[in-house]
């Protein structure tokens, strides 16, 4: 069986929302789709797919300290360095390597956009 999976949407649980959603807006550019608030908002990708930002109870964990796991966005080259310029201007820079420029969202969770070139894509 040959199956194509192609993200339907990613929820992340964060400790304020506004503060989240704000900065995947203005950081990132994506738009508001959907709102429902005070318990989460979601927010538009390039595919068709969401990234749904919900309220986190005071009883669930945050998000380790250093976590190290990561979420990637693709972007042009051009959109990679004007991030980049965009998080050194902030407190949430958390690195670069030739392709990647790495920061991290209000609840310290690490985020990533990349013009790495995917497998068997140009």
């Amino acid at each position: 069986m040959d199956v194509r999976l192609a993200v339907h949407h990613v929820a992340l649980r964060a400790g304020d929302l506004e503060a989240t959603v704000a900065f995947y807006v203005t950081l990132l550019g994506l738009a508001e789709v959907k709102a429902e608030r005070p318990r989460s908002v979601w927010l538009g990708l390039a595919d068709g797919g969401m990234l749904m930002i919900e309220a986190r109870s005071a009883s669930e964990p945050r998000v380790p300290a250093g976590s190290m796991d990561l979420l990637a966005f693709r972007v042009s080259a051009e959109q990679r360095r004007a991030i980049g310029d965009a998080v050194r201007a902030r407190d949430c820079f958390d690195g670069e390597t030739s392709h990647t420029v790495y920061l991290r969202d209000p609840d310290g969770r690490r985020v990533g956009v990349s013009d790495h070139p995917l497998l068997g894509k140009p």
